[in-house]
């Protein structure tokens, strides 16, 4: 096969090399060697973010709605909410402030991967112009903030605060929450915007527990360690050793800003990412300022049309993302011939990112390591324009495990193949929980109705309508992937589901309904759904090396096989949402009627 500049590929090859790699890195104990930020390693989950000792009155009252989070999903149901008339709300956060994960990623050059005008909410609302085309972290956390002000959130926010327990009423139809803090809260909804990268996680190394250096997740960066900020050099770094483990979205980011100034950095690699060119830049403020009223609504709908495979007529953003992800190579193909079109435009899209490293990469041993060999949607793809020539840095150091991670961990360093390699400094960029189970990512196991524990009424797997909605668990309500949509511009799922919660919430009120929650029927209906989309991207995923889209490639069971994300279009799965609130009668819910309603 010959792509278009001309360069042979051989396509039975390539499967091979995919097959190859993918079996190097398969494990049996799935997401399992993963660990929580907690017992052992509580230290690593410590907020450096805000002065310890931090007290406030414990609070007892009664609201309509508890939101947990307040990251972008928690901040967009309180707004939605307050332009529907529900102003009597709580938002209860772990962090010390508004961002959610914008909050806790501070590392040294993070940034949005999704250009700022179309990530950014309500950007028409508040009249903001983002800096570049590709935020840093700093400045989105600051954008927080400015809609924290701008609509009236902070009043309804318990910061540095976590949620211990909820357990419906059924005598009073109200959520009773407790919190760290010993608050007492009674609200008839519960909303759970816990977002998707919130829950850090450490790789279950043997000998993590011995390191005597430094050592730290890139979630809690510790800037009194390192010096400088998130986009200041970072001079305490200077003569130092420092490894990092993960070469994903984050180290991507964060391994050019420690080439600067660390002593000799070490990154250790067990599957490369595939990096395209960013190209960031500043805001033409001009053009920003000459967009036309609904411009961003536009522009978000023709991203996400473009990087899910419906080509727009005219590619607003035209950026990496849209050029690389036009076509859906995961979906089911309707013949031979279109199954291998599909195939071919895959292989030539991550050979395209293959042919950059050796064009970027002095040394051809460690651009050779460099190349990730697997499918374009098995992982994210990441764009960074210095990531790449970072190792071309004389004090840089890849260090490949061949698929298998690393060893072990010693009080020294980090052993890899047998070869320590001493250490004063380890950064952790392992990531956050993504399939775990949903108590376990949003802290605790909401009981519903009988005193059933989400936990056990789950065992067998999620039961859900449409994500949002559980049987036996009136009134909860859930923004996340379990079950739900998906989309590289996360925002805009959040937004999409943000503005259903509150839809559903304001139309209980309207109508007097006092209950409402998924009906076994429907359930099962949803997941036949999921199933129906997934046929495509199921075969797509099992043949990718390992990582969080497929929960490590674990031993498939009942569980794992109902822990799926609707795997089309955001589009199409917002127009789920769309059409079974414009049908009126809530299809698929179970409802009881207030006394006063019924009567």
């Amino acid at each position: 096969m010959t792509d278009d500049n001309g360069i042979q590929l051989d396509i039975e090859q390539l499967r091979e090399r995919y097959r190859i790699e993918q079996q190097k890195r398969l494990r049996t104990d799935g997401i399992s060697q993963y660990q929580e930020l907690s017992g052992t390693y509580e230290e690593y989950d410590r907020d450096p973010y805000v002065e310890p000792g931090f007290t406030r009155e414990a609070v007892v009252e009664s609201t309509d709605v508890v939101i947990v989070g307040g990251g972008f999903a928690g901040m967009l149901t309180a707004i939605n909410l307050a332009k529907l008339g529900i102003r009597n709300f709580r938002i209860v956060e772990k962090a010390g402030d508004f961002g959610g994960t914008w909050y806790w990623n501070r590392y040294p050059g993070c940034m949005c991967d999704v250009e700022s005008y179309t990530y950014l909410p309500l950007l028409e609302e508040t009249g903001y112009m983002p800096t570049e085309r590709y935020a840093s972290a700093t400045e989105i956390f600051g954008y927080c903030q400015l809609i924290g002000r701008t609509f009236d959130l902070y009043d309804h926010a318990l910061f540095q605060t976590v949620i211990t327990g909820t357990t419906w009423d059924d005598a009073t139809h109200r959520w009773q929450v407790e919190t760290s803090r010993d608050d007492r809260i009674a609200a008839r909804f519960i909303v759970i915007a816990g977002g998707l990268l919130h829950k850090a996680k450490l790789p279950g190394i043997p000998g993590i527990e011995d390191f005597a250096g430094r050592a730290f997740h890139t979630s809690r960066w510790d800037y009194g360690y390192t010096g400088g900020s998130a986009r200041e050099p970072m001079d305490g770094l200077a003569g130092k050793r420092v490894g990092i483990i993960g070469t994903g979205a984050t180290a991507v980011q964060a391994v050019p800003q420690l080439a600067k100034t660390a002593g000799e950095l070490f990154v250790f690699q067990r599957t490369p990412s595939a990096v395209g060119f960013r190209g960031n830049g500043p805001t033409d403020e001009a053009w920003y300022r000459g967009q036309a009223p609904g411009w961003q609504t536009e522009r978000i709908i023709n991203f996400t049309h473009a990087v899910t495979g419906t080509q727009p007529d005219t590619d607003l953003v035209n950026d990496g993302w849209t050029a690389s992800m036009w076509v859906d190579t995961q979906k089911l193909p309707e013949s031979d011939v279109e199954a291998a079109d599909l195939e071919r435009i895959d292989f030539e899209t991550m050979e395209a990112f293959r042919r950059r490293i050796d064009e970027i990469v002095e040394d051809p041993t460690t651009a050779e390591r460099l190349k990730p060999w697997y499918g374009k949607h098995c992982k994210r793809v990441c764009f960074h324009d210095e990531y790449l020539p970072a190792f071309n840095r004389p004090n840089v150091h890849l260090v490949d495990t061949d698929g298998r991670g690393v060893e072990r961990i010693t009080a020294a360093g980090v052993v890899v193949d047998g070869v320590e390699y001493p250490l004063d400094c380890l950064v952790f960029a392992s990531g956050f929980e993504v399939t775990t189970d949903f108590d376990q990512r949003v802290g605790f196991d909401p009981i519903g109705r009988d005193g059933t524990p989400l936990r056990e009424h789950w065992s067998h797997g999620a039961r859900t309508l449409h994500g949002v909605l559980a049987g036996s668990f009136p009134n909860m309500m859930m923004i996340g992937i379990l079950q739900a949509g998906f989309g590289t511009n996360f925002v805009h799922f959040l937004s999409k589901s943000s503005e259903h919660v509150a839809n559903v919430i304001a139309a209980c009120t309207a109508q007097g309904i006092e209950t409402i929650e998924a009906a076994p029927a429907a359930e099962d209906e949803w997941l036949g759904v999921l199933y129906g989309a997934a046929a495509g991207a199921a075969r797509y995923v099992f043949t990718c090396t390992p990582g969080y889209y497929n929960s490590e490639l674990g031993a498939p069971n009942e569980k794992t096989a109902r822990t799926l994300v609707y795997p089309g279009s955001l589009l199409d799965y917002a127009g789920y949402l769309e059409r079974w609130r414009d049908a009126g009668d809530m299809p698929g819910a179970v409802v009881s009627l207030s006394e006063t309603t019924a009567g």
